[in-house]
C-alpha cells in the first residue's frame, strides 16, 4: 500500500474464528525490501528479537485501501498458505494505534481453528535455557 508494507502487530495472532476480535497494533511502515526478511534484530533496536515469515500470499481489497484506512475500516481478502478469506481491520474509537482484526463468517471461517506458532514465547525460551 502506498509503496510500503503497512504493518500491524497482532499479539495473539489472527484467528479464523469470526467470533474472535484480536487486537492489532499499528506499527511503523516497513520498506518493501523487508518483505522476505527473516533473522534476528539486535536487542535495543526497534522490533528486537527473532523475525520469521509465518505465512505468505497476497491480498485484495474491493475498494481503495488508503481511503478505507482513513475511514477506520479496511476490508480485504487474504490468499495465503495458512490464512484465507475475508478479514476486516477496524480502528478502535479515538485511538490512532489500536485496531481489531476480525475474520468474516465466510467459507474459510473455522470456529475450532488454533494458531500454530513458529517461535517459542520468551518465557518458555528462558525456562528451557535453565
Amino acid at each position: 500500500m502506498g509503496g510500503v508494507l503497512r504493518s500491524w502487530a497482532v499479539p495473539k495472532g489472527p484467528s479464523m474464528n469470526p467470533r474472535d476480535k484480536r487486537l492489532a497494533v499499528a506499527v511503523p511502515d516497513h520498506p518493501l525490501g523487508y518483505i522476505d526478511y527473516e533473522g534476528r534484530i539486535s536487542e535495543g533496536s526497534y522490533g528486537a528479537g527473532e523475525v520469521r515469515i509465518w505465512d505468505s500470499g497476497s491480498y485484495e481489497t474491493k475498494a481503495h485501501p488508503e481511503s478505507q484506512l482513513e475511514k477506520g475500516k479496511l476490508v480485504f481478502e487474504f490468499f495465503g498458505l495458512k490464512l484465507r478469506g475475508e478479514f476486516a481491520l477496524v480502528k478502535m474509537a479515538r485511538d490512532e494505534k489500536n485496531w481489531l482484526i476480525i475474520n468474516a463468517d465466510d467459507n474459510f471461517a473455522n470456529p475450532n481453528w488454533e494458531m500454530v506458532t513458529v517461535l517459542e514465547p520468551k518465557k518458555a525460551r528462558a525456562k528451557s535455557k535453565k
